[in-house]
Protein backbone atom coordinates (compact mmCIF):
# COMPACT_ATOMS: atom_id res chain seq x y z
CA UNK A 1 0.00 0.00 0.00
CA UNK A 2 2.82 2.40 0.96
CA UNK A 3 4.64 1.55 -2.28
CA UNK A 4 1.48 2.30 -4.25
CA UNK A 5 1.11 5.72 -2.55
CA UNK A 6 4.78 6.48 -3.24
CA UNK A 7 4.29 5.73 -6.94
CA UNK A 8 1.13 7.85 -7.12
CA UNK A 9 2.94 10.69 -5.32
CA UNK A 10 5.91 10.59 -7.69
CA UNK A 11 3.68 10.46 -10.78
CA UNK A 12 1.50 13.31 -9.46
CA UNK A 13 4.58 15.43 -8.80
CA UNK A 14 5.86 14.71 -12.31
CA UNK A 15 2.56 15.47 -14.06
CA UNK A 16 1.89 18.63 -12.08
CA UNK A 17 5.45 19.80 -12.78
CA UNK A 18 5.03 19.32 -16.55
CA UNK A 19 1.72 21.19 -16.53
CA UNK A 20 3.22 23.95 -14.37
CA UNK A 21 5.96 24.40 -16.97
CA UNK A 22 3.26 24.74 -19.63
CA UNK A 23 1.23 27.30 -17.66
CA UNK A 24 4.42 29.18 -16.75
CA UNK A 25 5.31 29.55 -20.43
CA UNK A 26 1.79 30.73 -21.23
CA UNK A 27 1.80 33.30 -18.43
CA UNK A 28 5.26 34.40 -19.60
CA UNK A 29 4.01 35.26 -23.10
CA UNK A 30 0.50 36.49 -22.25
CA UNK A 31 0.00 40.27 -22.80
CA UNK A 32 -0.16 42.59 -19.82
CA UNK A 33 -3.39 42.30 -17.84
CA UNK A 34 -4.77 45.64 -19.04
CA UNK A 35 -4.31 44.49 -22.66
CA UNK A 36 -5.51 40.92 -22.13
CA UNK A 37 -8.73 42.01 -20.42
CA UNK A 38 -9.38 44.81 -22.93
CA UNK A 39 -8.96 42.54 -25.97
CA UNK A 40 -10.44 39.45 -24.24
CA UNK A 41 -7.21 37.54 -24.94
CA UNK A 42 -7.61 33.75 -24.90
CA UNK A 43 -5.46 30.73 -25.60
CA UNK A 44 -7.19 27.41 -26.24
CA UNK A 45 -10.37 29.09 -25.04
CA UNK A 46 -8.98 30.13 -21.65
CA UNK A 47 -8.48 33.71 -20.45
CA UNK A 48 -5.43 35.11 -18.67
CA UNK A 49 -7.26 34.84 -15.34
CA UNK A 50 -8.22 31.21 -15.96
CA UNK A 51 -4.64 30.27 -16.90
CA UNK A 52 -3.44 32.04 -13.75
CA UNK A 53 -5.92 30.15 -11.57
CA UNK A 54 -4.87 26.82 -13.08
CA UNK A 55 -1.20 27.69 -12.51
CA UNK A 56 -1.81 28.51 -8.84
CA UNK A 57 -3.64 25.28 -8.06
CA UNK A 58 -1.15 23.19 -10.04
CA UNK A 59 1.56 24.82 -7.94
CA UNK A 60 -0.30 23.85 -4.77
CA UNK A 61 -0.69 20.26 -6.02
CA UNK A 62 3.01 20.12 -6.90
CA UNK A 63 4.00 21.37 -3.42
CA UNK A 64 1.79 18.78 -1.70
CA UNK A 65 3.19 16.00 -3.89
CA UNK A 66 6.73 17.29 -3.30
CA UNK A 67 6.33 17.26 0.48
CA UNK A 68 4.95 13.71 0.32
CA UNK A 69 7.83 12.73 -1.95
CA UNK A 70 10.29 14.14 0.60
CA UNK A 71 8.52 12.22 3.36
CA UNK A 72 8.67 8.89 1.54
CA UNK A 73 12.26 9.43 0.42
CA UNK A 74 13.68 11.09 3.50
CA UNK A 75 16.48 8.57 4.05
CA UNK A 76 17.93 8.81 0.53
CA UNK A 77 17.71 12.61 0.69
CA UNK A 78 19.47 12.84 4.06
CA UNK A 79 22.20 10.59 2.67
CA UNK A 80 23.11 13.42 0.31
CA UNK A 81 23.94 15.52 3.39
CA UNK A 82 26.41 13.06 4.90
CA UNK A 83 30.16 13.20 4.52
CA UNK A 84 32.50 10.25 3.89
CA UNK A 85 32.31 9.24 7.56
CA UNK A 86 28.51 9.03 7.23
CA UNK A 87 28.00 11.94 9.63
CA UNK A 88 25.28 14.46 8.96
CA UNK A 89 26.70 17.63 7.45
CA UNK A 90 24.52 20.25 5.82
CA UNK A 91 27.20 22.10 3.88
CA UNK A 92 28.48 19.18 1.83
CA UNK A 93 30.11 19.86 -1.56
CA UNK A 94 26.88 18.84 -3.30
CA UNK A 95 24.76 21.09 -1.11
CA UNK A 96 27.19 23.99 -1.56
CA UNK A 97 27.05 23.61 -5.34
CA UNK A 98 23.24 23.61 -5.28
CA UNK A 99 23.25 26.65 -2.99
CA UNK A 100 25.64 28.59 -5.25
CA UNK A 101 23.53 27.83 -8.34
CA UNK A 102 20.33 28.92 -6.58
CA UNK A 103 21.89 32.12 -5.24
CA UNK A 104 23.35 32.92 -8.66
CA UNK A 105 19.92 32.74 -10.29
CA UNK A 106 18.27 34.69 -7.45
CA UNK A 107 20.83 37.50 -7.18
CA UNK A 108 21.47 37.61 -10.91
CA UNK A 109 17.77 38.21 -11.51
CA UNK A 110 17.49 40.76 -8.68
CA UNK A 111 20.41 42.83 -10.01
CA UNK A 112 19.41 42.18 -13.65
CA UNK A 113 22.81 40.77 -14.58
CA UNK A 114 23.26 39.04 -17.97
CA UNK A 115 22.20 36.43 -18.90
CA UNK A 116 19.42 36.51 -16.28
CA UNK A 117 18.10 39.90 -17.41
CA UNK A 118 17.80 38.53 -20.97
CA UNK A 119 14.88 36.38 -19.87
CA UNK A 120 13.14 39.39 -18.31
CA UNK A 121 13.84 41.59 -21.33
CA UNK A 122 12.53 38.96 -23.73
CA UNK A 123 9.34 38.67 -21.68
CA UNK A 124 8.86 42.44 -21.80
CA UNK A 125 9.39 42.46 -25.57
CA UNK A 126 6.82 39.70 -26.04
CA UNK A 127 4.31 41.57 -23.89
CA UNK A 128 4.99 44.84 -25.75
CA UNK A 129 4.39 43.04 -29.04
CA UNK A 130 1.10 41.75 -27.61
CA UNK A 131 0.10 45.30 -26.66
CA UNK A 132 0.82 46.47 -30.21
CA UNK A 133 -1.09 43.56 -31.72
CA UNK A 134 -4.19 43.68 -29.52
CA UNK A 135 -4.27 47.39 -28.63
CA UNK A 136 -4.14 49.29 -25.35
CA UNK A 137 -7.20 50.37 -23.37
CA UNK A 138 -7.66 54.16 -23.02
CA UNK A 139 -6.95 53.78 -19.29
CA UNK A 140 -6.40 50.98 -16.79
CA UNK A 141 -9.34 48.56 -16.44
CA UNK A 142 -11.49 50.66 -18.75
CA UNK A 143 -13.61 47.54 -19.33
CA UNK A 144 -14.89 47.78 -15.75
CA UNK A 145 -16.29 51.28 -16.28
CA UNK A 146 -19.97 51.84 -16.94
CA UNK A 147 -20.84 53.25 -20.34
CA UNK A 148 -21.74 56.51 -18.62
CA UNK A 149 -18.37 56.80 -16.85
CA UNK A 150 -16.48 55.68 -19.93
CA UNK A 151 -18.25 58.27 -22.08
CA UNK A 152 -17.40 61.02 -19.58
CA UNK A 153 -13.73 60.03 -19.45
CA UNK A 154 -13.48 59.77 -23.25
CA UNK A 155 -15.46 63.01 -23.88
CA UNK A 156 -18.23 61.12 -25.66
CA UNK A 157 -21.91 61.91 -25.89
CA UNK A 158 -23.67 59.14 -23.97
CA UNK A 159 -26.93 59.21 -25.95
CA UNK A 160 -25.01 59.12 -29.23
CA UNK A 161 -22.88 56.27 -27.87
CA UNK A 162 -25.98 54.22 -27.03
CA UNK A 163 -27.38 54.86 -30.52
CA UNK A 164 -24.15 53.73 -32.17
CA UNK A 165 -24.03 50.60 -30.03
CA UNK A 166 -27.60 49.72 -30.93
CA UNK A 167 -26.84 50.29 -34.62
CA UNK A 168 -23.83 47.96 -34.35
CA UNK A 169 -25.99 45.27 -32.74
CA UNK A 170 -24.76 45.78 -29.18
CA UNK A 171 -27.83 47.41 -27.64
CA UNK A 172 -27.54 48.51 -24.01
CA UNK A 173 -30.53 49.31 -21.83
CA UNK A 174 -28.83 52.32 -20.22
CA UNK A 175 -25.47 53.85 -19.39
CA UNK A 176 -25.04 51.95 -16.14
CA UNK A 177 -23.97 48.66 -17.75
CA UNK A 178 -20.20 48.15 -17.86
CA UNK A 179 -18.24 47.58 -21.04
CA UNK A 180 -17.16 44.16 -19.75
CA UNK A 181 -20.73 43.07 -19.03
CA UNK A 182 -21.98 44.30 -22.39
CA UNK A 183 -19.09 42.61 -24.19
CA UNK A 184 -19.75 39.35 -22.37
CA UNK A 185 -23.42 39.54 -23.31
CA UNK A 186 -22.57 39.66 -27.01
CA UNK A 187 -19.49 37.44 -26.89
CA UNK A 188 -17.02 40.10 -28.02
CA UNK A 189 -13.99 41.87 -26.49
CA UNK A 190 -14.63 45.12 -24.55
CA UNK A 191 -12.40 46.74 -27.16
CA UNK A 192 -15.10 46.08 -29.76
CA UNK A 193 -17.64 48.01 -27.69
CA UNK A 194 -15.29 51.00 -27.68
CA UNK A 195 -14.73 50.80 -31.44
CA UNK A 196 -18.49 50.73 -32.03
CA UNK A 197 -19.07 53.92 -30.05
CA UNK A 198 -15.87 55.87 -30.73
CA UNK A 199 -17.56 58.17 -33.26
CA UNK A 200 -19.61 59.61 -30.41
CA UNK A 201 -16.68 61.84 -29.40
CA UNK A 202 -17.86 65.42 -29.04
CA UNK A 203 -16.61 67.58 -31.88
CA UNK A 204 -17.46 71.21 -31.14
CA UNK A 205 -14.42 73.53 -31.12
CA UNK A 206 -14.83 74.15 -27.39
CA UNK A 207 -14.98 70.45 -26.64
CA UNK A 208 -12.00 69.73 -28.89
CA UNK A 209 -10.05 72.33 -26.93
CA UNK A 210 -11.06 70.57 -23.73
CA UNK A 211 -9.50 67.41 -25.08
CA UNK A 212 -6.18 69.22 -25.04
CA UNK A 213 -4.90 68.62 -28.57
CA UNK A 214 -1.12 69.08 -28.79
CA UNK A 215 -0.19 72.58 -30.04
CA UNK A 216 2.33 73.19 -32.82
CA UNK A 217 4.85 74.65 -30.38
CA UNK A 218 5.41 73.58 -26.78
CA UNK A 219 3.87 75.98 -24.24
CA UNK A 220 6.29 77.57 -21.74
CA UNK A 221 7.28 75.16 -19.00
CA UNK A 222 6.52 72.01 -21.01
CA UNK A 223 10.02 70.67 -20.42
CA UNK A 224 9.36 70.55 -16.68
CA UNK A 225 6.27 68.39 -17.13
CA UNK A 226 6.63 64.74 -16.23
CA UNK A 227 5.67 62.32 -18.97
CA UNK A 228 2.63 61.33 -16.88
CA UNK A 229 1.50 64.98 -16.65
CA UNK A 230 2.13 65.54 -20.36
CA UNK A 231 0.02 62.51 -21.32
CA UNK A 232 -2.76 63.55 -18.94
CA UNK A 233 -2.78 67.11 -20.31
CA UNK A 234 -3.08 65.96 -23.92
CA UNK A 235 -5.28 62.92 -23.33
CA UNK A 236 -2.65 60.37 -24.41
CA UNK A 237 -2.32 56.75 -23.37
CA UNK A 238 0.88 56.84 -21.33
CA UNK A 239 1.67 53.13 -21.63
CA UNK A 240 1.42 53.33 -25.39
CA UNK A 241 3.54 56.51 -25.49
CA UNK A 242 6.28 54.83 -23.43
CA UNK A 243 6.22 51.84 -25.74
CA UNK A 244 6.36 54.00 -28.87
CA UNK A 245 9.30 55.95 -27.43
CA UNK A 246 11.05 52.68 -26.66
CA UNK A 247 10.67 51.62 -30.29
CA UNK A 248 12.57 54.79 -31.20
CA UNK A 249 15.32 53.94 -28.69
CA UNK A 250 14.14 56.60 -26.24
CA UNK A 251 13.96 55.34 -22.70
CA UNK A 252 11.31 57.03 -20.58
CA UNK A 253 9.32 56.58 -17.41
CA UNK A 254 6.21 58.36 -16.23
CA UNK A 255 8.06 60.16 -13.41
CA UNK A 256 10.74 61.67 -15.68
CA UNK A 257 10.37 65.20 -17.02
CA UNK A 258 10.56 65.86 -20.75
CA UNK A 259 13.87 67.63 -20.16
CA UNK A 260 15.32 64.59 -18.41
CA UNK A 261 14.11 62.20 -21.12
CA UNK A 262 15.59 64.40 -23.86
CA UNK A 263 18.90 64.82 -22.00
CA UNK A 264 19.26 61.07 -21.44
CA UNK A 265 18.76 60.49 -25.16
CA UNK A 266 21.09 63.33 -26.12
CA UNK A 267 18.47 65.31 -28.03
CA UNK A 268 16.82 68.68 -27.51
CA UNK A 269 13.46 69.08 -25.74
CA UNK A 270 11.98 70.44 -28.98
CA UNK A 271 13.00 67.26 -30.83
CA UNK A 272 11.33 65.18 -28.13
CA UNK A 273 8.21 67.34 -28.34
CA UNK A 274 8.03 66.76 -32.09
CA UNK A 275 8.47 63.02 -31.52
CA UNK A 276 5.60 63.02 -29.06
CA UNK A 277 3.45 64.93 -31.53
CA UNK A 278 4.14 62.28 -34.14
CA UNK A 279 3.24 59.52 -31.70
CA UNK A 280 -0.01 61.32 -30.78
CA UNK A 281 -1.03 61.56 -34.45
CA UNK A 282 -0.66 57.77 -34.83
CA UNK A 283 -2.70 56.96 -31.73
Amino acid sequence: MVMKIRKITSLTAGLSFVLMVLTSVILYIVPQGRVAYWADWRLWGLTKTEWGNIHINLGLLFLIALFLHLYFNWKPITSYLKDKTRKMKVFTPNFNAALVITLAFTLGTYFLIPPFNWVITLGDQIKDHGAQKYGEPPYGHAELSSLKTFAQKMNMDLDRSLQLLEKAGYAAEDGEVTLAALAQRYGIPPQQIFLAMKNAVKTTPQENAALGSIPDSPPPGSGNLTLADFCARYNLNMKQVVRELKLQAIGASEAQTLKEIAANKGIGPMDLFETLKGIAKRM
